[in-house]
């Protein structure tokens, strides 16, 4: 590719996400992994900085979705559940009427495009309405469900829904890329987000390039991934690899998905460097949401159970930070963070306010990006909610709390990392169960909009199908049904 000079204003960056699906935080070579490929998510860690202990907000993708967007917790926008309506008129429930899910809030785009930025969207929306552009991106290329197959998948242009007979993941790259061929030479920052819905489910051989999953399928021991007996909470709609063989096939699909999208940062990582933006160009790399292949007993992520868990695996995702010569390289941070914060991160960053600062959960970790320390209280904690459960995290602690009765759970982490031994009921652990229960409630009911508060909602983890809370005018908007089995041709959700 020829070397272009790009001519801009380069006193604020231009920003880069790239957001994966159902990829877990072990799931790199560069987080310890050595069985799973991925060369340039490597190549991002060396050349900037991965956070060792970043967490979504809900275990699941939609909410996780709006949260890292807005910076509102789903407590504060509404999204509780993945959306099963109103993403699309494809959709049958719904009546294929689309619901713009986050009407009325502040995304941190809206700011960004308020001062100066061209925002690019390609790939995987599922926050309601993915016909329309919103959230002040200009490029518009966008997934019209959740999720689905990787060859043959709907997407839309223009305000119409097509089947893409190539495999998704090169084509929401080839979308990303032209939206950068567009500000190559342009004077204004860009901003550009690319979701792709690698590596969620479906992890068949007939998805997936095969040259990629039949390496995986023929020469992969898979020992990276635990092989445990089933937990008794898994539900039947995950596929679940319940047999050696099963195992084996599912891996080899996610590991297969996974390298294939590492292969696509990589080309945005390319482009970037041929037209001499790299230095310039802010690069985010993070998952929705968790995912447990085989961890606890599980397979699946926050919604891989019922009752909903909120084990590490689920609500912990990987996160690479990079610009060459400004964000520290080659470091691993352990500092506890969240997808809420990234909003306040790329605002101050960039040296932009954010007018709804004060109602937000969120504070800012754009010292780290400097090579300068966090400050501020030390005592950083973590909270996630995914409908009535929640959870307070601390370094050494985690607290589960399931309204209106239970069962709850507490982890002494510094002695139990693996989450092993539920010290709820240890009477010795009372003081510190009551302290971290007060923390918890003290924090919600800061952030809670009552009108949709989570912890009065039925979610089921078989998800939303329309407004949340007073919204709802009456109606139960959470699906309940176990339709979903696994081996079955159902199709497999979306979350």
């Amino acid at each position: 590719m020829a070397l272009i000079m790009a001519s801009r204003d380069s006193s604020r960056p231009n920003i880069v996400v790239v957001l994966t699906d159902d990829q877990g935080f072990w799931a790199m070579g560069c987080a310890g992994n050595p069985e799973i490929r991925t060369p340039n998510l490597d190549r991002l860690a060396r050349t900037g900085t991965r956070f060792e202990n970043f967490f979504c907000v809900s275990p699941v993708c939609s909410p996780a979705r709006a949260s890292l967007l807005t910076g509102r917790i789903p407590s504060q926008h509404g999204i509780h559940d993945w959306l099963r309506a109103g993403n699309s008129t494809l959709e049958k429930e719904g009546a294929g009427q689309p619901i713009e899910y986050l009407r009325g809030q502040t995304g941190y785009t809206d700011i960004l495009a308020a001062h100066g930025y061209v925002c690019g969207f390609s790939g995987k929306w599922h926050l309601g309405d993915a016909h329309r552009p919103q959230k002040s991106f200009t490029f518009w290329e966008a997934h019209a469900a959740g999720g689905g197959p990787y060859y043959g998948a709907p997407l839309i242009r223009n305000g119409e829904i097509y089947t893409e007979p190539r495999y998704v993941t090169d084509v929401i790259t080839d979308n990303a890329l032209r939206f950068l061929d567009l500000q190559a030479s342009a004077p204004s920052p860009f901003y550009l987000s690319v979701h792709y819905t690698a590596p969620h489910s479906p992890w068949n051989r007939e998805q997936h390039p095969p040259a990629i999953y039949e390496s995986y399928y023929r020469d992969c021991p898979f020992r990276s991934t635990p092989n445990e007996p089933p937990h008794p909470w898994q539900i039947n709609s995950a596929p679940i690899g319940g047999d050696p063989e099963k195992r084996r096939a599912n891996l080899s699909g996610y590991f297969a998905a996974v390298t294939a999208a590492d292969t696509n940062v990589g080309r945005l990582l390319d482009w970037l460097e041929a037209h001499a933006l790299r230095q310039n160009t802010l690069i985010f790399f993070t998952g929705d949401n968790g995912m447990n292949m085989g961890h606890h007993g599980i397979w699946g992520k926050g919604n891989g159970t019922f009752p909903l868990n909120m084990y590490d695996t689920s609500v912990k995702v990987p996160a690479l930070v990079s610009r060459p010569g400004h964000v520290p390289e080659g470091r691993a941070c352990t500092a506890l963070l969240s997808h809420y914060d990234v909003r306040p991160t790329f605002l101050d960053y960039v040296g932009l306010g954010d007018p709804e600062a004060g109602k937000l959960p969120g504070r800012s970790f754009a010292a780290l990006l400097r090579g300068e320390p966090l400050g501020g209280d030390e005592q950083v904690i973590v909270y996630d909610e995914y409908g009535p459960v929640r959870m307070i995290r601390t370094r050494e602690w985690k607290y589960v709390h399931r309204y209106p009765y239970g069962p709850h759970e507490l982890y002494g982490l510094a002695s139990d990392p693996d989450e092993r031994k539920n010290l709820v009921d240890d009477a010795a652990c009372a003081g510190r169960l009551a302290e971290l229960r007060a923390r918890l409630e003290t924090w919600f009911s800061r952030f809670v909009d009552p009108a949709i508060d989570g912890a009065r909602e039925p979610v089921t983890g078989k998800g939303q199908l329309g407004w949340a809370g007073l919204g709802a005018q009456g109606q139960v908007n959470y699906a309940g049904d176990w339709h979903y089995v696994a081996g079955t041709q159902s199709p497999q959700p979306c979350g």
